[in-house]
Protein backbone atom coordinates (compact mmCIF):
# COMPACT_ATOMS: atom_id res chain seq x y z
CA UNK A 1 0.00 0.00 0.00
CA UNK A 2 2.82 2.38 0.90
CA UNK A 3 4.55 1.58 -2.37
CA UNK A 4 1.37 2.43 -4.27
CA UNK A 5 1.10 5.78 -2.53
CA UNK A 6 4.76 6.53 -3.23
CA UNK A 7 4.38 5.56 -6.87
CA UNK A 8 1.34 7.78 -7.22
CA UNK A 9 3.18 10.74 -5.83
CA UNK A 10 6.37 10.07 -7.75
CA UNK A 11 4.38 9.99 -10.97
CA UNK A 12 2.60 13.25 -10.14
CA UNK A 13 2.62 15.29 -13.37
CA UNK A 14 4.19 18.36 -11.73
CA UNK A 15 7.50 16.54 -11.46
CA UNK A 16 7.90 16.62 -15.23
CA UNK A 17 7.91 20.40 -15.39
CA UNK A 18 10.68 22.89 -14.80
CA UNK A 19 11.61 23.24 -11.11
CA UNK A 20 11.11 26.99 -10.90
CA UNK A 21 7.73 26.84 -12.61
CA UNK A 22 6.52 24.81 -9.61
CA UNK A 23 7.14 27.67 -7.16
CA UNK A 24 3.52 28.83 -7.61
CA UNK A 25 1.89 25.39 -7.87
CA UNK A 26 -0.60 25.04 -4.97
CA UNK A 27 -0.97 21.28 -5.43
CA UNK A 28 2.73 20.60 -4.93
CA UNK A 29 3.02 21.10 -1.15
CA UNK A 30 0.27 18.58 -0.21
CA UNK A 31 1.81 15.98 -2.50
CA UNK A 32 5.33 16.43 -1.11
CA UNK A 33 4.11 16.46 2.50
CA UNK A 34 2.14 13.25 1.88
CA UNK A 35 5.26 11.55 0.54
CA UNK A 36 7.56 12.89 3.29
CA UNK A 37 5.16 11.99 6.11
CA UNK A 38 4.23 8.62 4.53
CA UNK A 39 0.52 9.49 4.50
CA UNK A 40 -2.25 9.89 1.96
CA UNK A 41 -3.33 13.43 1.13
CA UNK A 42 -6.70 12.72 2.75
CA UNK A 43 -5.04 11.60 6.01
CA UNK A 44 -2.77 14.63 5.86
CA UNK A 45 -5.74 16.99 5.49
CA UNK A 46 -7.51 15.38 8.47
CA UNK A 47 -4.36 15.76 10.55
CA UNK A 48 -3.94 19.40 9.57
CA UNK A 49 -7.59 20.16 10.35
CA UNK A 50 -7.00 18.87 13.89
CA UNK A 51 -4.14 21.39 14.22
CA UNK A 52 -6.23 24.46 13.41
CA UNK A 53 -6.32 25.26 17.13
CA UNK A 54 -2.97 26.02 18.76
CA UNK A 55 -1.62 23.08 20.74
CA UNK A 56 -0.23 23.45 24.26
CA UNK A 57 3.29 23.21 22.82
CA UNK A 58 2.60 25.98 20.31
CA UNK A 59 1.19 28.21 23.05
CA UNK A 60 4.33 27.65 25.15
CA UNK A 61 6.56 28.46 22.18
CA UNK A 62 4.57 31.60 21.35
CA UNK A 63 4.96 32.78 24.96
CA UNK A 64 8.70 31.98 24.81
CA UNK A 65 9.10 33.87 21.54
CA UNK A 66 7.23 36.84 23.00
CA UNK A 67 9.72 36.88 25.89
CA UNK A 68 12.58 36.65 23.37
CA UNK A 69 11.22 39.65 21.47
CA UNK A 70 10.68 41.77 24.59
CA UNK A 71 14.01 41.06 26.27
CA UNK A 72 16.03 41.57 23.10
CA UNK A 73 14.07 44.75 22.36
CA UNK A 74 15.06 45.92 25.84
CA UNK A 75 18.72 45.25 25.01
CA UNK A 76 18.46 47.23 21.76
CA UNK A 77 16.76 50.17 23.49
CA UNK A 78 19.43 50.18 26.22
CA UNK A 79 22.28 50.16 23.70
CA UNK A 80 20.70 52.83 21.48
CA UNK A 81 19.62 55.30 24.16
CA UNK A 82 22.84 55.38 26.20
CA UNK A 83 25.87 56.87 24.44
CA UNK A 84 28.17 55.14 26.89
CA UNK A 85 27.17 51.86 25.24
CA UNK A 86 28.15 53.10 21.77
CA UNK A 87 31.29 50.98 21.65
CA UNK A 88 32.23 48.06 19.44
CA UNK A 89 31.47 45.34 21.97
CA UNK A 90 28.00 46.67 22.65
CA UNK A 91 27.26 46.98 18.93
CA UNK A 92 28.08 43.28 18.61
CA UNK A 93 25.74 42.55 21.51
CA UNK A 94 23.10 44.72 19.83
CA UNK A 95 23.54 42.74 16.63
CA UNK A 96 23.09 39.51 18.57
CA UNK A 97 19.97 40.93 20.21
CA UNK A 98 18.52 41.98 16.85
CA UNK A 99 19.13 38.55 15.31
CA UNK A 100 17.54 36.86 18.33
CA UNK A 101 14.58 39.24 18.17
CA UNK A 102 14.16 38.36 14.48
CA UNK A 103 14.41 34.66 15.34
CA UNK A 104 11.59 34.97 17.87
CA UNK A 105 9.42 36.91 15.40
CA UNK A 106 10.11 34.43 12.60
CA UNK A 107 9.22 31.46 14.77
CA UNK A 108 5.92 33.02 15.85
CA UNK A 109 5.08 33.68 12.19
CA UNK A 110 6.03 30.09 11.38
CA UNK A 111 3.64 28.74 14.01
CA UNK A 112 0.68 30.81 12.79
CA UNK A 113 1.38 29.81 9.17
CA UNK A 114 1.70 26.10 9.91
CA UNK A 115 -0.90 23.37 10.29
CA UNK A 116 -3.73 23.62 7.77
CA UNK A 117 -2.41 26.97 6.53
CA UNK A 118 0.68 25.20 5.19
CA UNK A 119 -1.37 23.73 2.37
CA UNK A 120 -2.70 27.16 1.41
CA UNK A 121 0.83 28.28 0.61
CA UNK A 122 2.59 28.05 -2.72
CA UNK A 123 6.20 26.74 -2.62
CA UNK A 124 7.78 30.21 -2.87
CA UNK A 125 5.80 31.31 0.21
CA UNK A 126 6.83 28.13 2.01
CA UNK A 127 10.50 28.81 1.20
CA UNK A 128 10.17 32.36 2.55
CA UNK A 129 8.49 31.08 5.74
CA UNK A 130 11.17 28.52 6.47
CA UNK A 131 14.04 30.57 5.03
CA UNK A 132 13.32 33.53 7.30
CA UNK A 133 13.57 31.32 10.36
CA UNK A 134 16.82 29.81 9.07
CA UNK A 135 18.27 33.27 8.36
CA UNK A 136 17.37 34.55 11.82
CA UNK A 137 18.70 31.54 13.67
CA UNK A 138 21.87 31.46 11.54
CA UNK A 139 22.43 35.17 12.25
CA UNK A 140 22.05 34.51 15.97
CA UNK A 141 24.64 31.72 15.91
CA UNK A 142 27.01 33.71 13.67
CA UNK A 143 26.68 36.66 16.05
CA UNK A 144 28.03 34.42 18.80
CA UNK A 145 30.97 33.66 16.55
CA UNK A 146 31.49 37.37 15.80
CA UNK A 147 31.58 38.14 19.53
CA UNK A 148 34.12 35.36 20.08
CA UNK A 149 36.28 36.74 17.25
CA UNK A 150 36.05 40.26 18.69
CA UNK A 151 37.04 39.05 22.17
CA UNK A 152 39.98 37.12 20.74
CA UNK A 153 41.24 40.09 18.74
CA UNK A 154 40.73 42.40 21.72
CA UNK A 155 43.19 40.49 23.90
CA UNK A 156 45.76 39.56 21.26
CA UNK A 157 46.18 42.79 19.27
CA UNK A 158 47.43 46.22 20.21
CA UNK A 159 45.17 49.25 19.66
CA UNK A 160 42.57 47.25 17.77
CA UNK A 161 39.91 49.87 18.32
CA UNK A 162 41.70 52.85 16.90
CA UNK A 163 40.85 54.46 13.57
CA UNK A 164 39.89 51.11 12.03
CA UNK A 165 37.36 50.31 14.75
CA UNK A 166 34.22 51.11 12.74
CA UNK A 167 35.42 49.33 9.61
CA UNK A 168 36.36 46.16 11.49
CA UNK A 169 33.09 46.10 13.41
CA UNK A 170 30.84 46.59 10.39
CA UNK A 171 32.80 44.06 8.35
CA UNK A 172 32.10 41.39 10.98
CA UNK A 173 28.44 42.37 11.33
CA UNK A 174 27.99 42.58 7.55
CA UNK A 175 29.64 39.20 7.03
CA UNK A 176 27.32 37.73 9.66
CA UNK A 177 24.17 38.86 7.82
CA UNK A 178 25.41 38.17 4.28
CA UNK A 179 26.34 34.63 5.28
CA UNK A 180 23.03 34.13 7.08
CA UNK A 181 20.96 35.37 4.11
CA UNK A 182 22.95 33.18 1.74
CA UNK A 183 22.60 30.15 4.00
CA UNK A 184 18.85 30.60 4.47
CA UNK A 185 18.26 31.56 0.83
CA UNK A 186 19.93 28.58 -0.84
CA UNK A 187 16.70 26.51 -1.06
CA UNK A 188 14.68 29.24 -2.80
CA UNK A 189 17.60 29.83 -5.17
CA UNK A 190 17.39 26.22 -6.26
CA UNK A 191 18.93 23.86 -3.70
CA UNK A 192 15.69 22.03 -2.93
CA UNK A 193 14.11 18.68 -3.71
CA UNK A 194 11.42 19.78 -6.17
CA UNK A 195 11.37 17.18 -8.97
CA UNK A 196 13.53 14.89 -6.81
CA UNK A 197 11.23 13.36 -4.18
CA UNK A 198 13.66 10.70 -2.85
CA UNK A 199 15.96 13.54 -1.75
CA UNK A 200 13.24 15.33 0.24
CA UNK A 201 13.56 15.89 3.97
CA UNK A 202 10.92 14.33 6.23
CA UNK A 203 11.02 17.33 8.60
CA UNK A 204 11.04 20.05 5.93
CA UNK A 205 9.51 18.32 2.89
CA UNK A 206 10.66 20.79 0.20
CA UNK A 207 14.25 20.91 1.48
CA UNK A 208 16.93 18.62 0.12
CA UNK A 209 18.53 16.19 2.56
CA UNK A 210 21.91 17.31 1.24
CA UNK A 211 21.07 20.90 2.15
CA UNK A 212 20.03 19.81 5.66
CA UNK A 213 23.33 17.97 6.09
CA UNK A 214 25.21 21.03 4.79
CA UNK A 215 23.49 23.33 7.33
CA UNK A 216 24.26 20.98 10.23
CA UNK A 217 27.89 20.79 9.13
CA UNK A 218 28.18 24.60 8.98
CA UNK A 219 26.60 25.01 12.42
CA UNK A 220 28.89 22.34 13.85
CA UNK A 221 31.94 24.13 12.42
CA UNK A 222 30.74 27.38 13.98
CA UNK A 223 30.49 25.66 17.35
CA UNK A 224 33.97 24.22 16.93
CA UNK A 225 35.34 27.64 15.96
CA UNK A 226 33.81 29.29 19.04
CA UNK A 227 35.27 26.55 21.21
CA UNK A 228 38.76 26.98 19.71
CA UNK A 229 38.66 30.77 20.07
CA UNK A 230 37.60 30.67 23.71
CA UNK A 231 40.16 27.99 24.56
CA UNK A 232 42.86 30.21 23.06
CA UNK A 233 41.53 33.19 25.00
CA UNK A 234 41.70 31.17 28.19
CA UNK A 235 45.27 30.05 27.48
CA UNK A 236 46.33 33.65 26.86
CA UNK A 237 44.68 34.77 30.09
CA UNK A 238 46.29 31.95 32.05
CA UNK A 239 49.74 32.85 30.74
CA UNK A 240 49.34 36.52 31.65
CA UNK A 241 51.55 37.87 34.44
CA UNK A 242 49.14 40.55 35.58
CA UNK A 243 47.78 40.64 39.11
CA UNK A 244 44.47 38.87 39.62
CA UNK A 245 45.16 36.74 36.56
CA UNK A 246 43.83 33.63 38.26
CA UNK A 247 40.52 35.25 39.21
CA UNK A 248 40.09 36.65 35.69
CA UNK A 249 40.92 33.29 34.17
CA UNK A 250 38.37 31.51 36.30
CA UNK A 251 35.76 34.17 35.56
CA UNK A 252 36.41 33.85 31.83
CA UNK A 253 36.32 30.06 32.05
CA UNK A 254 32.97 30.31 33.83
CA UNK A 255 31.55 32.52 31.07
CA UNK A 256 32.89 30.23 28.34
CA UNK A 257 31.39 27.20 30.08
CA UNK A 258 28.00 28.92 30.28
CA UNK A 259 28.10 30.06 26.65
CA UNK A 260 29.16 26.73 25.18
CA UNK A 261 27.02 24.72 27.58
CA UNK A 262 23.84 26.64 26.72
CA UNK A 263 24.63 26.56 23.01
CA UNK A 264 25.19 22.80 23.03
CA UNK A 265 22.22 22.16 25.31
CA UNK A 266 19.84 24.09 23.05
CA UNK A 267 21.13 23.08 19.62
CA UNK A 268 22.40 19.52 20.01
CA UNK A 269 18.89 17.94 20.01
CA UNK A 270 17.94 19.89 16.88
CA UNK A 271 21.22 19.00 15.17
CA UNK A 272 20.65 15.35 16.03
CA UNK A 273 17.16 15.41 14.52
CA UNK A 274 18.44 17.09 11.34
CA UNK A 275 21.28 14.59 11.03
CA UNK A 276 18.80 11.77 11.50
CA UNK A 277 16.53 13.37 8.90
CA UNK A 278 19.32 13.42 6.34
CA UNK A 279 19.91 9.68 6.66
CA UNK A 280 16.62 8.09 7.73
CA UNK A 281 13.04 7.99 6.46
CA UNK A 282 10.15 8.73 8.79
CA UNK A 283 8.91 5.11 8.63
CA UNK A 284 12.13 3.93 10.29
CA UNK A 285 12.63 6.99 12.51
CA UNK A 286 9.19 8.06 13.83
CA UNK A 287 10.83 10.60 16.15
CA UNK A 288 11.19 12.84 13.09
CA UNK A 289 7.48 13.61 13.41
CA UNK A 290 8.29 15.32 16.75
CA UNK A 291 10.86 17.67 15.25
CA UNK A 292 8.87 20.76 16.25
CA UNK A 293 9.68 20.07 19.90
CA UNK A 294 13.42 20.08 19.21
CA UNK A 295 13.30 23.26 17.10
CA UNK A 296 11.28 24.96 19.80
CA UNK A 297 13.89 23.97 22.37
CA UNK A 298 16.66 25.36 20.13
CA UNK A 299 14.86 28.71 20.09
CA UNK A 300 15.43 28.87 23.85
CA UNK A 301 19.04 29.81 23.02
CA UNK A 302 17.79 33.16 21.72
CA UNK A 303 16.13 33.82 25.07
CA UNK A 304 19.25 32.98 27.06
CA UNK A 305 21.76 34.94 24.97
CA UNK A 306 20.81 38.34 26.43
CA UNK A 307 21.18 36.89 29.92
CA UNK A 308 24.66 35.55 29.20
CA UNK A 309 26.06 38.43 27.17
CA UNK A 310 24.49 41.48 28.81
CA UNK A 311 23.30 40.77 32.33
CA UNK A 312 26.90 40.02 33.38
CA UNK A 313 27.45 43.76 32.98
CA UNK A 314 26.37 45.71 36.08
CA UNK A 315 25.90 48.91 34.09
CA UNK A 316 23.71 47.12 31.56
CA UNK A 317 21.51 45.86 34.37
CA UNK A 318 21.24 49.44 35.68
CA UNK A 319 20.28 50.64 32.20
CA UNK A 320 17.60 47.94 31.94
CA UNK A 321 16.10 49.17 35.20
CA UNK A 322 16.25 52.76 33.96
CA UNK A 323 14.44 51.82 30.73
CA UNK A 324 11.74 49.94 32.65
CA UNK A 325 11.49 52.79 35.15
CA UNK A 326 11.10 55.32 32.34
CA UNK A 327 8.37 53.20 30.78
CA UNK A 328 6.52 53.27 34.11
CA UNK A 329 7.08 57.02 34.53
CA UNK A 330 5.78 57.83 31.05
CA UNK A 331 2.65 55.75 31.62
CA UNK A 332 2.00 57.35 35.02
CA UNK A 333 2.05 60.90 33.64
CA UNK A 334 4.97 62.02 35.82
CA UNK A 335 7.87 64.16 34.45
CA UNK A 336 10.28 62.13 32.34
CA UNK A 337 13.39 64.31 32.83
CA UNK A 338 15.15 61.66 34.91
CA UNK A 339 14.83 59.19 32.06
CA UNK A 340 17.20 61.28 29.97
CA UNK A 341 20.00 61.47 32.55
CA UNK A 342 22.99 59.39 31.35
CA UNK A 343 24.79 56.86 33.51
CA UNK A 344 27.47 58.39 35.74
CA UNK A 345 29.95 55.61 35.14
CA UNK A 346 30.87 53.93 31.90
CA UNK A 347 30.13 50.30 31.33
CA UNK A 348 32.67 47.73 32.36
CA UNK A 349 32.61 46.33 28.84
CA UNK A 350 33.35 49.75 27.41
CA UNK A 351 36.05 50.18 30.07
CA UNK A 352 37.66 46.96 28.82
CA UNK A 353 37.69 48.27 25.26
CA UNK A 354 38.97 51.73 26.14
CA UNK A 355 41.80 50.37 28.24
CA UNK A 356 43.00 48.35 25.26
CA UNK A 357 43.39 51.43 23.10
CA UNK A 358 46.25 52.64 25.30
CA UNK A 359 48.01 49.33 25.97
CA UNK A 360 51.28 48.32 24.40
CA UNK A 361 51.03 44.61 25.10
CA UNK A 362 48.22 42.16 24.30
CA UNK A 363 47.12 41.27 27.83
CA UNK A 364 43.82 40.74 29.58
CA UNK A 365 42.23 43.78 31.20
CA UNK A 366 41.17 43.96 34.81
CA UNK A 367 37.46 44.25 34.12
CA UNK A 368 34.40 43.09 35.97
CA UNK A 369 32.57 41.84 32.92
CA UNK A 370 33.85 38.73 31.16
CA UNK A 371 32.22 38.12 27.80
Amino acid sequence: MNLCRKAAVLCHPVTMKNKYSQYYNRSLIPSYYAFAKNMTIADLEKRSEAKKVLTDLNIVIVVLCTIIILENLLVLIAVCRNKKFHSAMFFFIGNLAFSDLLAGSAYIANIFLSGSKTFELVPVQWFIREGTAFIALAASVLSLLAIAIERYIAITKVKVYGSTKTCRMFLLIGACWVTSILLGGLPIIGWNCINNLPDCSAVLPLYSKKYILFVVTIFSLILLSILILYVRIYLIVRSSHQEATNSQAYALLKTVTIVLGVFIMCWLPAFTILLLDSSCRIQLCPILSKADIFFGFATLNSALNPVIYTLRSKDMRKEFLRVLCCWGVLHSGRPSDRCLVPLKSSSSLEHCTNKHEHQTTPIMQDCTTCV
